[in-house]
């Protein structure tokens, strides 16, 4: 007698599971699948003694081919600096101002300065330059320390308010209203004074309120509020505002001002990716 359990309706044999009364019959594989199944693992072997695959200790197989990812990179990183020709070297000795006035060289110092910038910049200022609350829009005319393409270059070698370079742009606006310089109603008719000077909803300007701006504001943000790019005081008669233009903030900001911190990238990037992205900076529209 066979031992074997033959569907009756299929009259295939089953492989003897059982699920609530379902069985599983034992249909082969299709010859193609299986011919398949074999080939891949033909081929795996061979690609495994062909190419780098196993790993070792400290190492990996080599595989008979020598085929290794990282020369074939470092060719191309050859490559793309071949391609590049003496630019970047000249890049290196001229100076910025002097990068504008060559097309050629100008061009080439702007595209190596868009890739560094979306890498290193446009956390803080946007992949389109344009900023956001705190971070300074970079495609305007409203430069807090200058915006020449020696400013710039200056701006992005040293940092503002960076820890680790001496020679960082360096500025505190004093705690008006936390260390007690001017009293509740002072802040408030000071705000309103300098939101009058843009034409902020809420702004007032009044003799007392120019009296306060005059004795506490206008020695680093000017007499009428056009800002001392010398002392990196903001302009406070426009319609562009690092912390929003309103009349809460900046009565917040009179309070307890915040402060922000940019990094020295000089000594991160060196003297030539510096001066690549001053001169895609200052391309952006709003360099002077």
């Amino acid at each position: 007698m066979s031992s074997k359990d033959i569907d009756q309706v299929t009259g295939v044999e089953t492989t003897g599971h059982e699920w609530d009364g379902i069985k599983e019959l034992n249909n082969p594989l299709p010859r193609w699948w299986l011919w398949t199944f074999y080939g891949c693992i033909v081929f795996a072997l061979g690609y495994t003694v062909a190419f780098p695959a196993w790993p070792m200790i400290s190492s990996a197989t080599t595989g008979v081919l020598g085929y290794s990812s990282r020369a074939d990179l470092d060719t191309d990183l050859a490559a793309a600096k071949a391609a590049q020709g003496d630019l970047l070297t000249r890049v290196a000795q001229t100076p910025a101002a002097d990068i504008l006035k060559d097309d050629a060289l100008a061009r080439f110092a702007r595209a190596g300065g868009k890739s560094l910038f979306k890498v290193y910049c446009s956390q803080c200022h946007g992949t389109g330059a344009t900023g956001s609350v705190g971070y300074p829009n970079l495609n305007d005319d409203e430069w807090i320390w200058g915006g020449s393409i020696e400013q710039i270059e200056a701006t992005i070698s040293h940092g503002a308010r960076s820890p680790t370079d001496p020679d960082t742009h360096f500025n505190v606006m004093p705690n008006f209203g936390a260390d007690g310089i001017l009293a509740a109603p002072q802040i408030d008719v000071v705000a309103r004074q300098v939101a009058s000077l843009s034409g902020i909803k809420g702004g007032e300007a009044t003799a007392e309120g120019a009296q306060l701006f005059a004795d506490n504001c206008a020695s680093c943000h000017g007499t009428n509020g056009e800002g001392m790019i010398a002392l990196g005081g903001p302009s406070l008669n426009d319609q562009v505002w690092l912390y929003q233009g309103t009349l809460d903030a900046i009565r917040s900001q009179i309070q307890q001002p915040r402060h922000g911190v940019m990094p020295a990238w000089g000594t991160r990037l060196g003297e030539t990716a510096v001066k690549q992205l001053a001169v895609y900076v200052h391309g952006l529209g709003g360099g002077q």
